[in-house]
């Protein structure tokens, strides 16, 4: 009976996805990582993983986010991803995000790792699959008029994943410990000054 009721507080294998957090943080080169977004019990279930846009793509100079869940049987299931972020691309639903990829699906295995699956995520930013398409519009675009789709790709990186100064004002002192709307606000109060909204969210 105590087995069952540890098996129902903790139904991921902790351990395990702790090792892959960290393997993601040490990596500081891939162009990706992964925060814990989930609370209490369940917190290692859901998180949000950040992916840079490849250089040489229309996705350069982007930060994607990834809502990532993972289901009671990760890693013998593939975690569920769909992008936050919008983005223009014949294997992504421009509508909700929805992803696909066939390591996501079928093709999924337990040696496979959160940080594979996202690497394997930003290889599809760089090289479409139109024939397989998530998003037929995108897809038809980009098989029919190739600089158009490049065009609008870059203008939905251009409008939905480059962060502006403010947002990486508040990433940064989010980083630190201190919640969104606080940093906002302090943020506010100090004409955006980044040191002087530090000193007021400290002295608070």
């Amino acid at each position: 009976r105590g087995a069952a009721r540890r098996a129902v507080a903790m139904p991921l294998d902790a351990a395990r996805v702790q090792r892959e957090l960290r393997d993601v943080a040490r990596d500081t080169a891939s162009g990706v990582t992964v925060t814990v977004t989930g609370e209490g019990a369940q917190a290692l279930s859901h998180m949000r993983g950040e992916i840079k846009g490849p250089v040489g793509t229309p996705y350069e100079g982007g930060l994607f986010s990834v809502d990532i869940q993972l289901g009671d049987s990760y890693p013998f299931e593939p975690p569920k991803m769909v992008f936050i972020t919008k983005v223009w691309h014949p294997n992504v639903s421009s509508a909700n995000g929805a992803i696909c990829l066939d390591i996501l699906k079928d093709q999924w295995s337990p040696a496979l790792t959160l940080k594979t699956a996202l690497l394997s995520l930003q290889a599809l930013l760089s090289t479409p699959e139109p024939n397989d398409p998530q998003d037929a519009q995108v897809a038809s675009q980009y098989i029919k008029n190739y600089e158009e789709y490049k065009n609008t790709a870059r203008y939905w990186t251009e409008t939905f994943a480059v962060p502006s100064s403010d947002d990486a004002k508040v990433a940064r002192l989010c980083e630190m410990g201190f919640d969104t709307e606080s940093v906002k606000a302090a943020l506010a109060a100090t004409g955006g000054d980044e040191s002087a909204a530090l000193e007021k969210l400290c002295g608070a």
